[in-house]
Order: structure tokens, then sequence, then C-alpha cells
């Protein structure tokens, strides 16, 4: 046996025989660059206390691998497609990792802005690679219990970053959160090249180059605009990237309407269970991400956790992206995917819901059901959804949609940081100017302290400090006048400091439940539309749909092929999935 696999895997004559092992690297792919995200949040602090970050600089730290991640899905997805889906995702680590290194060692906000946009261009290279190897090696039969456990590698990975960056802050400097990378990403390379077949296109038919650049204008743009107006205001910046992506999106439309071989066909959209299902995806992430968002800065620095125990508390939410892994497993195909995703997100809204009922004197026990129903609900939908969008496209462009699912993943998670985050921001900010009305709390300081809920405490320990400075004096003071006046300045400043502390706790909680209900409005809402869309099972009897079955899926594959006079190789790749039990 070779050490390095290098028989394609559309040449095989039957399913890949350690195909559950090329799922585990490519798990172990995704968990990585979807960690990078959430690990940050709680590496945050210390990032800011040793660079000196502002919080703009500390948004583009966040979000500076978020705008290549977005952006160049689409055309990578079509690279690796076309020349080597396994070569996409080899390249992905090595640059991912590089990026680790190199935002390690980055002693500058500038510097490490650059490594998270190094390693949002590898996780560009490895998302779709991931899902596409998956729907490439795995039969039809077996591929939705795959993206299932996809799925739920992608959930966990949501609760595991904070906890695996808490445990590391506990020794170790936040550098620690960008190294950690590195050896995953090592061992997933060279999983990739022991255990993941090579893949790509059966076809040789050219790049839609100019397609392509089109979708990295705009989405770019979408998700550049999304991150600056919210945040920073809706200056000539704002502006001028929504008018870049909304000029970019109509060129890209019609162009892709005129080519003859587009990046992506744009007429899928027209139908609807793939329509409903990057819907349901994008809605999703929105919620999740913005939940996220919120709910570790409360634990945090409201509720008091550290990094590690901040984590730790946020496990009850991967545990349940299991279980629901596991119940829409069993329910898809008894019932559909309609009423299981559905199911998820009408959960996804009842966990919102509930987390419009914290308060000031809130603790963890509030948050643990709230957390369990999102995680259910992640689990019951999100793979179905992802399953009806790969088996939407043919085997060579499978890459293409990997990319379209997540890039609904990413312009979803990114307008939730947004909207919520900046309603969040807002909604505290006025919540602390009422809670201090009174206090002749001096402009500016309350002006500090709106900014953040970590401004917010440092400035309640700020008054702290100058109390207990006061009260060292009163100690030290010869003249018992002098020392009465000193103390009783340091108990007023005292009060004042444990006043300040309450109404930033309180205000910020009343924040939180009040984006909670937005954000709980707009997931509703947003299942009503999913649900029209959605076809049901009787709806999608009588005819067929591309990708929900093995007949279907050979007729799209037939038809690419033909596009590509390449019909003889996509009927073999058909035979290959239609195999009799046996020869699996």
């Amino acid at each position: 046996m070779r050490l390095v696999i290098t028989e394609p895997v559309e040449r095989m004559e039957g399913p890949y025989r350690r195909r559950w092992w090329a799922l585990l690297v490519l798990c172990l792919s995704l968990l990585i660059i979807v960690m990078a995200n959430t690990a940050l949040t709680v590496a945050a602090p210390a990032m800011t206390h040793d660079l000196g970050l502002s919080s703009a600089d500390l948004q583009w730290v966040i979000d500076g691998y978020t705008v290549p991640y977005a952006a160049l899905m689409l055309l990578l997805g079509a690279i690796g497609d076309k020349y080597s889906r396994r070569g996409a995702l080899i390249l992905g680590l090595l640059v991912f990792g590089g990026g680790a290194v190199f935002g390690s060692l980055a002693g500058s906000s500038a510097a490490v802005i650059a490594a998270r946009a190094v390693m949002g261009v590898g996780a560009a290279l490895i998302m779709p690679a991931t899902l596409s190897l998956l729907a490439a090696t795995f039969p039809r039969a077996e591929r939705a219990k795959a993206i299932t456990l996809w799925t739920a590698t992608a959930g966990l990975a949501i609760a595991a970053g904070p906890l695996v960056a808490g445990a590391l802050l506990q020794n170790h400097g936040w550098s620690s959160t960008f190294l950690i990378n590195v050896p995953v990403a090592a061992a997933a390379l060279v999983g990739a090249l022991v255990l993941v077949p090579p893949s790509k296109a059966d076809h040789h038919d050219p790049i839609d180059h100019v397609g392509g650049a089109l979708s990295v204008a705009w989405i770019g743009a979408l998700v550049y605009m999304i991150i600056q107006g919210p945040h920073f205001g809706w200056g000539p910046k704002a502006i001028t990237a929504a008018a870049v992506a909304g000029a970019g999106l109509l060129a890209f439309v019609l162009w892709e309407l005129r080519h003859p071989r587009p990046v992506i066909d744009v007429r899928r959209f027209a139908d609807r269970r793939f329509a409903g299902s990057n819907l349901a995806v994008a809605l999703f992430f929105l919620a999740v991400f913005g939940a996220f968002y919120y709910l570790t800065q409360h634990l945090q620095f409201v509720l008091g956790y550290s990094a590690l125990d901040t984590g730790l508390r946020m496990l009850p939410l991967a545990g349940a992206v299991f279980v629901g892994s596991a119940l829409t497993g069993y329910l898809t195909p008894r019932v559909g995917m309609k009423w299981t995703v559905g199911a998820g997100m009408v959960g996804g809204t009842a966990a919102l819901a509930l987390l419009t009922r914290v308060d000031g004197g809130s603790g963890y026990g509030d948050f643990v059901v709230p957390l369990v129903a999102l995680g259910l609900a992640i689990g019951l939908a999100l793979s179905p959804c992802t399953d009806a969008i790969m088996g939407s496209f043919p085997e060579a462009e499978l890459g293409v949609g990997g990319a379209v699912n997540d890039t609904s993943l990413e312009l979803g998670g990114s307008l939730g940081i947004a909207i919520l985050g900046s309603l969040l921001g807002t909604s505290y900010a006025d919540h602390l100017a009422d809670a201090t009305a009174g206090s002749k709390l001096p402009p500016g300081t309350l002006a500090t302290a709106q900014d953040s809920v970590g401004a917010g405490y440092a400035v309640a320990q700020g008054i702290g400090d100058k109390a207990r400075h006061l009260a060292e004096q009163a100690a030290a003071a010869g003249d018992p006048q002098q020392a009465a006046q000193l103390k009783q300045q340091a108990d007023q400043l005292a009060a004042g400091a444990g006043r300040m502390a309450d109404a930033v706790g309180s205000s910020f909680s009343d924040a939180v439940a009040h984006t909670s209900l937005v954000g709980a409005v707009i997931l509703g809402a947003g299942t009503l539309l999913v649900a029209v869309l959605l076809p049901s099972r009787s709806q999608r009897s009588g005819k067929s749909t591309a990708g929900t079955d093995t007949e279907t899926e050979a007729g799209t594959r037939s038809e690419a092929g033909t596009r590509s006079d390449a019909g003889a190789r996509s009927e073999a790749g058909a035979e290959r999935e239609s195999a009799p039990s046996s020869a699996r």
C-alpha cells in the first residue's frame, strides 16, 4: 500500500474503502478554521491589552479574517473543481498554518490584521474543499450521514474555540491561540495526503474568470459594508462599499446569465429547495454568531467568568448539536427536510426568545436552556440544508456547491455580528445613560463607559482605584479632620464605583434581552419564509429534484457531462454511485 494515495476517487470501481477516515481529516480541517473565529472572542481582551488595540483595531482583527474568507470561496471552489480539490485543501492548510505562525509573532495591530487576512485566504481554500471532497468520496446513500457529521463538527467548533483558547490563556499569552493551529493543520495536511483521495471535475472547461472576479468584488464589498457601516458609521467608505456591492452583484448576475459555462448558474436560485436551504443557513448563522457574540461577553464581563470557565459553560451547546444531528439523521428520511429544518428554526427562535428574560440578576442557570435549545436547533436544521445545497450540483461543480453553502454561512454570520452587535452596543449605551442619570458622572467618562461593557467595568474599576487611593491617604494623614474628609470622599467614591458596576451589568443584561428579542423576530420571520420556500415531500414526489436520489443525480451529472463533451464519464460516475450494496 502506498503511503500517499494517488488514485483519484473518480477512477475507483466502488466507494473508497477508507472514506470514514478521510471524513475525519476533512472534519479536522473544518474544525480549525471555525475555531479560528470563535477562539478570538476570549483572546481579544489579552490582545487589546498587549498591543494597545483600539476598538476599531480589534474589530478588524476579528473581521480581517472574514472578508477574504467570504469573498474568495466561490472562485477558489471553482478552481479546486478544475485542478484538484485535495490540492486546494493542502494549499489552504499551508496558507492557514503560515498565517497562524505570522500572527503569533505579530507585534502590532497591522501585523495581526494582515496575519488574520492570510488565514482567511487559507480558510477560503479549505472550507469548500472539505465539502466537495466529502461529496465526491461518499456514495449518495451515505452522503447525508457524512454531511451530518460535518455540520456537527462545525457546531462543536463554535463552542470549542473559547474552551481551547481559555485553556491556553491560563498559562500562555494570546499568541498561543494562533500557534495551536499549526500542529492541527500539519496533522490534517499529512492526513489529506495519506487518507483523502484526489478528486477533480471530469471535464476541462475553462474557468469563468470574469464571473469569479465579479463574485470576489461584490461579496467582498458587501461584507466590508456589513462590517464598516454598523460599527464605524455610514460614511464614505461604507457607502462606497454598498455601491460597489450593488453594482457588482448586478454585473455578476447579468454576466452569469449570459455565460455558457458560468462559475455558478444563478438560475438555481429559482429552485425553491435550493433557495430555501441557502436562506435557512444564512439566517441560522446570523442568529448563532450574533448570539455567540454577546453571550461570551456576558459570561466573561457580567458574570465574571475566566476565559476557560466561559469556554466550559458553552459546552452544553456543543453537546446539544450532536444530539440534534443524530435526531435529524433519523427524522429527515422519514418526515422530510421541510419539517426538520422548520423544527430547527422554531427551536432557534425559541432559544433567542428565552434570552429576552435575561436581566441584571440572571445567573448562568438562566443561559443553560437557551444554549441547549440553540444547539439542538443547529443540529436539526443545518445538515439537511447542506445536503440539499450539495445535491443541487453535479459532480463537476462540487467545489462551487460547497462554496455556495459556506458563503451563505459566512454572510449570515457577518450579518449577525454586524446587525445584532450594533444593536447591542446602541441598546447598552442607551440603558447605561438612563441608569447613570443624576450620578454627576463627567460626560467624557460616561462616553468611555458607553463604548463597550469592558470599558464600562474599566471605568467602574478606575473609580474604585481612586477610592482606595484616597482611603490610603486618609490612613496616612496626621490631621484627624483631613483624615475624616478623605475617608468620607473615599467612601463616596467606593459607593459610586459599586453603583457604576451595577449599572454596567444591568445595562448590558437589558441590552442582551433587547437584542435577543430582535434576533428572535428576524429568525421567526425567516422561519415562515423558509417554510414557504421549501417544498413538501408530496410536492416533490411528482417530479425529480436535483440531488434527491441516485437516478436524478445521475441525470444531472449526465447533463453536466454533455455540456463538457464528457457524457460517458458522467454516466460511469452515476453507475459508480448506483453500485449494489455488495460492492460497497
